[in-house]
């Protein structure tokens, strides 16, 4: 298994905020700059599938593989390798939130992957956590007032 690409964030935001965007997948292209649609076949749960498309490539099935109170893992299957996009969340003492995200390739073919979707993972990771991350909080701060 080889890692792409990591980002972190911290959050004014309540975990269950990044949680309630990540479920909500139709909005992803509002803060994922390559994701162009998300389709979840269900609800948001363990072992439920869906399909994205990234923008300039195929479409793509995924299913949610874990699903915790600190963590969202889902996993794309690619031919001859799986892509495994890892979100963990940790509340601060502050009652916000640390938000670290983890892509990494597992298969016979992880390394051909690697070369053709690696570079641009790895460039857009930390901007679309930061893209997330102003949208949770815009949100949350639209909740409160």
């Amino acid at each position: 298994m080889m890692t792409i690409g990591t980002a972190q964030t911290t959050s004014t935001a309540a975990p269950s905020a990044f949680f309630a965007r990540w479920a909500d997948m139709a909005t992803w292209p509002e803060w994922n700059a390559d994701t162009e649609w998300v389709r979840l076949d269900g609800p948001f749960k363990a072992g439920s599938t869906g399909v994205l498309k990234p923008k300039g490539g195929p479409k793509t099935k995924f299913v949610i593989a874990e699903l915790a109170d600190d963590r969202f893992v889902d996993v794309s299957r690619l031919a001859g390798a799986r892509m495994t996009f890892s979100h963990f969340v940790e509340e601060t003492p502050d009652g916000g939130t640390k938000v670290q995200v983890a892509v990494t390739l597992a298969g016979p073919l992880s390394h051909l992957w690697n070369l053709i979707l690696g570079k641009g993972i790895k460039v857009t990771l930390q901007e679309d956590l930061d893209s997330l991350k102003a949208v949770v909080e815009a949100s949350s701060t639209r909740g409160l007032a």
